[in-house]
């Protein structure tokens, strides 16, 4: 299991304060154990379970990674869970997956069967988008610890 980091002391303002890096199986299972790792990591970050910046960061992972693991999922291949803690504060949640075919065709639908739980990032996040990987691709969401 991957540990968070802290940034050095002569990094970029804009450069993240601590990290974690999880590599998870693309199942149901590791969707789950996602969640859990991020609201267990909030809370070591001073954000504990039952407030709404840790719960509204278990429901980005959750559905980032429900997406990635049904709609991401490439057979023997995880997909990746990172939490970035930006000044601000800000979190940042990362969930990347090996299919790059797959690049949220559904993004100018998302009432659209297989779009509505982008809606709930749109709700719940300041900003999110798409970046591409050379293999696969990353969604990404921001919110504000505040």
């Amino acid at each position: 299991m991957s540990t968070p980091t802290n940034a050095p002391a002569d990094a970029p303002a804009n450069a993240p304060t601590a990290e974690l890096t999880q590599r998870l199986s693309a199942t149901p299972r590791g969707a789950r154990l996602a969640r859990h790792l991020a609201a267990a990591q909030l809370a070591a970050w001073g954000h504990p379970h039952h407030t709404d910046a840790n719960d509204t960061a278990q429901h980005l992972v959750a559905e980032l990674a429900a997406n990635a693991v049904t709609h991401g999922r490439v057979p023997g291949r995880d997909f990746e869970l990172r939490l970035l803690l930006l000044p601000g504060p800000t979190l940042r949640v990362e969930v990347s997956d090996p299919r790059a075919d797959r690049r949220l065709r559904f993004l100018d639908q998302p009432d659209s069967e297989h779009g509505r739980g982008l809606i709930l990032v749109t709700l719940l996040a300041r900003t999110w988008g798409v970046a591409e990987r050379t293999v696969g691709k990353t969604v990404w969401a921001e919110i504000g610890l505040r």
